[in-house]
């Protein structure tokens, strides 16, 4: 299967096959010693959907390495791929303390703006012209989230 078609089958760019490639993510494809197109095969397709699956589940490209090595020993225990999960379970929930911040940020700068007006009164904007002393004092409320400082 030549790289566009493989692309095609997994709705995504030549250009995120070629970068998963260069980044280890799938194996390196083999090249037709006639015209240097690459070729994948059955092995890239199996390593391609577990990479994707990961990818839909917002995972880093270094868990989608460290997954794929702890795959290469089947045998072994799978203590280190449950911590890679659980870490991510904790990446995904700052982030949405992060993205439930930033809805209430915005909630409330919805409010600044009851009636529709013109612009050059519009609260909404008013508010955005302020110095940033709320956006950092969110900021910092975020890091107290998240646990990081």
């Amino acid at each position: 299967m030549k790289i566009g078609e493989l692309a095609k089958q997994f709705n995504c760019t030549v250009e995120t096959i070629r970068y998963y490639e260069k980044n280890g993510l799938i194996p390196a494809s083999v090249r037709d010693s006639t015209n240097n197109y690459r070729h994948y095969q059955q092995r890239h397709l199996d390593q391609l959907t577990f990479v994707r699956h990961c990818r839909a589940l917002a995972m880093s490209h270094a868990e989608i390495l460290e997954l794929l090595q702890a795959r290469q020993d089947p045998s072994a225990n799978c203590r280190s791929i449950d911590q890679i999960i659980d870490e991510h379970l904790q990446h995904v929930s700052v982030r949405i303390a992060e993205l439930q911040l930033l809805e209430d940020q915005l909630q409330t700068l919805r409010q600044q703006c009851k009636t529709p007006g013109s612009r050059k009164d519009c609260g909404i904007i008013q508010d955005l012209d302020r110095p940033l002393e709320k956006t950092v004092r969110a900021e910092h409320d975020i890091s107290h989230v998240s646990g990081s400082h």
